[in-house]
């Protein structure tokens, strides 16, 4: 054989070798190994990596011990399984080296300080309004001599279109509106129109017309400025005084746009009864609210992963009133799980669950897990997983991991839930994790 079909063979043979490593079971587990751990201060997280491989970890014993160990390096062995606990909040490396000697992966530890919320799962009224006039429809207005037309569609109006300032002046009110055009008509004056698009402000002129059949002056617009309904709470924060709930956004059930909110409230509510989910009809809670007056707390943002504002206490028909620590994303397994939410007036009960299938996430996305309601009790009662549902706390291993957000339409006993995290981060109660920091920067 010559020397360069040698090279060849030698070539391919060392290529196989590569790929057979590469797709080995413990070269796996080490590349498995995460380039970035988050733990809350006080926190133990047990590694397994089942390598038998000797390695050397050095890390700042002040913030992290690795095997109970208070010294700065030392030995171990990745067959069995890794203990760290975290000392104090801050950021730290682990640096890795195979047999000793060879660097093979340092590891950013982010230790934050505890946090630990009151889980919710009480049925709570929801009443928003917007920091507008939100535009709902277009209204045709009959002319005196019989033509038809929407003064609010010719001046460039659209579905969804937020309308914040009239002839200069803060609008929130249908009422106000109301005013503005009647003195307009009878002025036989244009209305300077400032309106929010897609979270970009434009500007219009408006002439209202006057409707013959009812006697009024008409923007030929239907608007709305607030919204009402029932949802589910999924954490009060005491320390901070904050709480968050439904899991995901309110719309305007016409234009399915997101509502900014200007004001809002939410109260006491209690369900009166369950119309039952079957494949292709959700179902949903039919509730009430209880005493008015009696304010839990206010509503100041509404985002893609439910609503947050202040709230002074938790409500008392709680079923778990004692605080529990949360889960980072990459804590949740798949397996069982539980959930709190109320069936019945204002009684919160626990359900069991199965968490299916859980995404990968590095930022903030709402469909982070597939749950299956496994319990016969609640899926006797309602069917799987209905409207008002939503907020539903997740709770897995003694932890706050996630909460309910929506139903599958074509299978109500499963679900998508979002990752508590996300909800945290919106309340303001948990910062910006660094592994979002950095992918965001990295793109």
């Amino acid at each position: 054989m010559n020397s360069s079909k040698r090279k060849r063979w030698f070539g391919l043979v060392l290529v196989i070798l590569i790929c057979m490593i590469g797709f080995s079971t413990p070269f796996q587990h080490l590349a498995s190994i995460p380039n970035e751990l988050r733990l809350f201060t006080g926190q133990s997280k047990r590694l397994q990596y089942g390598v038998p491989v000797h390695a050397q970890v050095t890390v700042d014993p002040r913030m992290l011990q690795v095997n109970g160990s208070s010294t700065q390096s030392l030995s171990v062995n990745l067959n069995e399984p890794l203990s760290l606990h975290s000392q104090q909040s801050g950021e730290t490396r682990m640096k890795v080296k195979l047999f000793g000697k060879i660097p093979f992966k340092t590891v950013k530890v982010n230790v934050v300080p505890d946090l630990k919320v009151i889980p919710g799962g009480q049925t709570i009224g929801v009443k928003v309004k917007s920091a507008g006039i939100l535009v709902v429809g277009h209204h045709q207005v009959t002319s005196q001599n019989g033509s038809k037309q929407s003064p609010g569609e010719l001046a460039g109006l659209r579905l969804g279109d937020l309308i914040v300032k009239i002839n200069g002046q803060q609008v929130t009110e249908v009422r106000k509106v109301a005013e503005l055009v009647d003195q307009a008509g009878i002025n036989r004056k244009a209305l300077d129109i400032v309106y929010k698009r897609s979270g970009h402000l434009g500007k219009t002129v408006l002439n209202p017309s006057y409707d013959a059949e009812d006697r009024t002056w008409r923007l030929g617009l239907y608007i709305r400025d607030s919204a009402a309904g029932v949802g589910t709470l999924t954490f009060y924060a005491p320390d901070q005084g904050v709480y968050g709930a439904l899991g995901h956004v309110i719309t305007d059930m016409d234009t399915q746009t997101a509502i900014e909110v200007g004001d809002g409230q939410i109260l006491q509510s209690s369900v009166t009864s369950i119309n039952k989910s079957q494949n292709g009809e959700p179902g949903e809670k039919r509730a009430h609210f209880v005493k008015e007056s009696k304010v839990l707390g206010n509503v100041e943002r509404n985002t893609p992963f439910g609503i947050f504002g202040k709230m002074n206490e938790n409500p008392t028909h709680s079923y778990n009133s004692s605080a529990m620590p949360v889960a980072f994303a990459e804590e949740v397994a798949e397996g069982s799980a539980q959930i709190y939410t109320v069936v019945n007036g204002q009684k919160v009960e626990k359900f069991d669950i199965e968490i299916a299938h859980v995404m990968k996430q590095n930022s903030p996305a709402t469909k982070g897990m597939v749950i299956k309601i496994t319990d016969k009790r609640l899926l006797d009662k309602t069917g799987g997983i209905v409207q008002g549902m939503s907020g539903s706390p997740i709770i897995q291993n003694g932890k706050l991991v996630g909460a309910v957000t929506h139903v599958f339409v074509n299978d109500p006993t499963s679900g998508y839930g979002c990752f508590i995290e996300w909800m945290l981060q919106d309340a303001g109660v948990l910062l910006k994790s660094t592994l979002q920091q950095s992918s965001q920067t990295a793109a």
